[in-house]
């Protein structure tokens, strides 16, 4: 079973103002409501590419329930625990002559929610896949993301985490499979800027030297860097098309990345590719991407992947 956590899972209200002002009503030409969050989102794409997961959480409140219902109108499973006091966040996203962004606060989690979400990882077993994604809510924990995998410790699973800067760095001391900074987290880590793929493999690796199996950096258009446990690093150019929306390109990268691994019994290459069909495929739509999506750029794209084996 493939697992994912999103803390604080969202509605995401995405709206389109012809010249939005600031200080005057404004009338929106078009709206949508989406379930949002980095780990639903993973959720969303790995369950149009044919695999099932459980996407976990808190939830709250009317919008929580919203959450629930839309996962479960696009097949994703939900194990989300109700939270009695606040609501699950809406983060409102205008777009207009420049994109803004309003995020909700989220509900208050108590230790007794937390105790919950603990009783329920009990149940993955070895061989299982979870994918840790996203910040962590104010009233929780910072090292939240720790605890969860401190508590699973001693389990074969199949770890990810996608993560900014302390949240990322304190869980490479558990070894996960697979971490997906892009260039501006990788930066921050280490107090530099990135601003080529050559760049950014000595910071993966010493991300890789402090713990991590896998390291997947995108870059945006300027493609992205495996470096893979085998020692081995791939590079491509980014995919060619009419980026649309990037919101959401990398959690869609990992999805495809974690199904194509899967598909091929393990191929790090084949996962790669499909890792930059996916997170292409979103860039290139409003909307969460769809395996016919995914799938087509797999078909029709000529890669062109540099492969050497690590100094």
């Amino acid at each position: 079973m493939i697992y994912t956590v999103t803390l604080s899972p969202t509605l995401d209200y995405v709206v389109s103002v012809d010249h939005f002002q600031t200080g005057a009503i404004n009338r929106t030409r078009s709206e949508d409501v989406f379930p949002g969050g980095k780990g639903v989102n993973v959720s969303l794409v790995l369950n149009d590419l044919g695999y099932l997961t459980t996407a976990m959480g808190f939830i709250a409140g009317f919008t929580g329930a919203e959450i629930k219902r839309l996962l479960r109108v696009g097949g994703v499973e939900g194990n989300f625990i109700q939270v009695e006091r606040g609501m699950s966040r809406i983060n409102m996203k205008i777009r207009s002559d420049a994109e803004t962004a309003i995020n909700g606060q989220g509900p208050e989690i108590t230790q007794e929610d937390i105790g919950t979400l603990f009783s329920r990882l009990r149940f993955l077993i070895d061989g299982d896949t979870i994918v840790l994604a996203g910040h962590i809510p104010p009233s929780l924990p910072s090292d939240m993301y720790e605890q969860i995998l401190e508590f699973l410790k001693g389990r074969r699973l199949r770890v990810i985490v996608d993560a900014e800067k302390e949240l990322l760095t304190g869980t490479l001391k558990y070894h996960p499979w697979l971490i997906k900074p892009n260039a501006d987290e990788l930066g921050d880590i280490f107090g530099v800027r990135i601003h080529s793929r050559e760049e950014a493999v000595p910071y993966a690796a010493k991300l890789q030297n402090m713990g991590a199996r896998n390291v997947l950096v995108s870059l945006g258009g300027d493609g992205a860097v495996l470096l893979t446990e085998q020692g081995e690093i791939f590079s491509s150019d980014a995919l060619k098309g009419k980026v649309v929306n990037t919101v959401g390109a990398g959690d869609s990268m990992i999805a495809g990345f974690l199904a194509g691994y899967l598909d091929s019994d393990g191929d790090y290459e084949m996962a790669f590719k499909e890792g930059l069909c996916a997170g292409a495929a979103k860039a290139f739509n409003l909307t969460m991407t769809t395996k016919k999506e995914i799938c087509y750029l797999m078909r029709t794209t000529s890669f062109d992947i540099q492969r050497k084996q690590k100094d």
